[in-house]
């Protein structure tokens, strides 16, 4: 029998004979053990406690024989570094800090383990000469006792596969056991077990189709993708995308030699250890844009959910040139970077068929003129087809960031769409945000002009459901807000109660309070927050707006100071010498003491938006205070049902 092998992280190898293999956390809080035989399997432990009994691991290719897994050599490192985030979503300062394991076999193909003190990832890696056809990925997530889970399902769309998908859902929340095989659910998915949190995800997508979750009727989770498209039509109508038709028998087609993406675990303790966990940034491939220095992230206006539906204006309000011309005025005011120009200001099947209600020049010279930056919406089919000469068009507008929008997919093509655009507007020092598609899961690490994703249930949604409550808004930190940067467009000034609201297009309301609004500008991770409230309502609060407008968008530092899921939240970030806390609640009022002993010593301008007195009844109500406040100082703050709060703080 071999001698064991230990080394000051893991024990390499534990048992000779069934070839099982050990990884541990910077900190042994976290265990893996993986099995190579009889199949390559791994269980998780968190603190001793059993999280992942044995799931089986596999790559299954077009002719070849059935995968064994016989050891060839194993190699061990530990890596202590410090990740710079070129835009700094929750943090500026990254440490990277992790033990890895790698296991090559001797059929060309390796499993590469990394555990952190909060998670754990492996991916699978091959060396084959010639390409390879990818028939299936087993990735299965046994919990070794009762667990229950938050997971957003796939409705099925009529005519079209479930794998067609908004990535735009409700959390269902019940046992793991009480998921069917008929359900399917998008990722980031979070389940408890043993007390211990646990976020299922992936990192480094790239040429290789998106991971969904299949519910099994046991305490298990397997994974499942999306087979590679054959055939495809245009579903027309207003927003014309494609749809596939006939899949392959496969997933995928892809080098022989290349690393598959990450299977990614976050793990947390506790509730408010979830919500600033970026391992799916640090695990995703470095950035390829080199010089990021004319990626500028901020605040932009959009005026899609609102139906461009102005009052008091000296002008018919729409989709025209001086509707737009009234946005910028409105965004030089308050200290908006941008405005969006959504859905209408072009034909959605050719770019350069332009709106007759807009002079696109003037638009554009009277932006420059007041120093507010143009964004302009697409369709992603007319945008790949349109490429080249749109993004050239675009350049000569002084557009800096565009939207793509209506994907709803992330088979292999798809995935490979978002690469190609992202690259290619990176050339075109342009910004990215891809609506109606999958989270970023690390694409925002890898080309950080992707600066932002939708993939959420969002604003929008009020202005036709009543789906977008006060319990979906605080779910959001602990599940979708983990794969990365999310486009929710905050900010509604139209407030209602769950009772009083009504689902009006053109009048949009949201059913929470207008604190809750103003919290999510700091409590959700996105670099480049959109406001989707009414212009012409904000000019009757410029104290409200003038606070919103100074918000940062990208932060040095992040704390959360105590949260329970999709119950409450506080969120607390730094940018420069300047802090921010937000919080939110659900339908629940709360009375939350803050602890301020984060702060560096000294005193502090604090401007405090809170709940107004009758909040509970009239969801517009507000009050904003102004004082003074040290380090160490506990300030109380209520917050009716579906409310929030903000406070600002700025160092003297």
């Amino acid at each position: 029998m071999k001698p064991l092998i230990v080394l000051c992280f893991l024990v390499v190898l534990i048992n000779t004979n069934a070839q099982t293999y050990q990884l541990l956390s910077p900190d042994n809080t976290i265990k893996t053990i993986i099995h190579t035989a009889p199949q390559l399997s791994w269980e998780l432990l968190v603190d001793n406690r059993p999280i992942l009994s044995p799931s089986l691991i596999n790559l299954d290719f077009a002719n070849t024989p059935a995968t064994t897994f016989a050891v060839k050599r194993t190699q061990t490192r530990t890596v202590h570094e410090t990740i710079v985030a070129q835009v700094p979503v929750s943090r500026k300062n990254i440490p990277d800090h992790y033990n890895e394991l790698t296991i090559t076999f001797k059929n060309n193909i390796a499993v590469i383990f990394r555990a952190y003190n909060d998670g754990v990832a492996y991916r699978l890696a091959t060396t084959f000469k010639d390409s390879v056809t990818v028939i299936n990925e087993t990735a299965q997530f046994n919990f070794g006792s009762s667990a229950v889970a938050y997971a957003p399902l796939v409705v099925k769309r009529p005519g079209q596969d479930v794998y067609h998908t908004s990535f735009e859902e409700l959390y269902a929340h019940k046992p793991v056991d009480s998921f069917t095989n008929a359900q399917y659910m998008f990722t980031p998915v979070l389940a408890e077990a043993n007390n211990i949190k646990v976020a299922i995800t992936e990192s480094d997508l790239d040429d290789y189709p998106g991971m969904f979750l299949q519910g099994t009727g046991t305490n298990s989770f397997s994974a499942t993708f999306a087979p590679y498209p054959l055939e495809e039509k245009v579903a027309e109508g207003d927003y014309p995308q494609k749809i596939v038709t006939k899949r392959a028998g496969y997933i995928a087609r892809t080098n022989g030699t290349r690393h598959f993406p990450w299977r990614a675990l976050l793990v947390a303790k506790k509730d408010k250890e979830l919500p600033a966990n970026d391992l799916v940034y640090r695990l995703a491939e470095p950035s390829v844009v080199r010089d990021a220095s004319w990626i500028h992230p901020g605040k932009c206006t959009d005026e899609w959910i609102i139906d461009v539906n102005l009052f008091n204006v000296p002008f018919e309000s729409g989709i025209n040139t001086a509707s737009y011309k009234y946005y910028i005025d409105f965004a030089k005011q308050f200290g908006f970077d941008r405005i969006m120009m959504d859905a209408g200001w072009s034909n959605t099947k050719d770019l350069f068929s332009i709106n007759p209600n807009i002079n696109m020049d003037t638009i554009a010279a009277y932006a420059r003129s007041k120093g507010i930056k143009l964004s302009m919406w697409t369709l992603a089919m007319t945008l790949d087809r349109q490429l080249d000469s749109a993004l050239k068009q675009f350049q000569r507008w002084g557009v800096d960031f565009i939207m793509t929008d209506f994907i709803d997919r992330d088979d292999q093509p798809a995935v490979n769409f978002h690469k190609r655009i992202a690259q290619a507007c990176a050339d075109a020092k342009i910004m990215i945000m891809f609506h109606g598609t999958y989270p970023p899961k690390g694409i925002n690490r890898t080309y950080p002009n992707c600066i932002t994703k939708e993939a959420i249930l969002g604003s929008e949604y009020n202005a036709w459901s009543d789906k977008p409550s006060a319990t979906h808004n605080l779910t959001i930190p602990f599940t979708r807000m983990l794969a990365g940067p999310l486009d929710y467009e905050p900010g509604l000034l139209d407030n209602a109660t769950p009772q009083q609201f009504r689902p009006i297009w053109g009048k949009v309301m949201s059913q929470t309070t207008r604190c809750q609004q103003l919290a999510m500008f700091v409590v959700y991770d996105n670099p480049l927050q959109i406001f989707s409230g009414n212009p012409s309502q904000g000019l009757t609060e410029p104290a409200f707006m003038q606070l919103l407008g100074s918000l940062p968008t990208t932060w040095d530092t992040t704390v959360i100071a105590d949260a329970a899921i999709a119950k409450y939240i506080v969120t607390a970030r730094r940018h420069g010498n300047n802090w921010f806390i937000a919080g939110m609640t659900d339908s629940t009022a709360r009375d939350l003491q803050l602890d301020l002993s984060f702060l560096e010593a000294g005193k502090y301008n604090a401007t405090i938006c809170k709940d107004g007195i009758n909040a509970h009844r009239n969801a517009m109500d507000y009050v904003i205070e102004e004082t003074t406040l040290v380090a160490n100082d506990a300030l109380q703050i209520h917050l009716a049902p579906g409310g929030g709060f903000l406070v600002r703080l700025r160092k003297e």
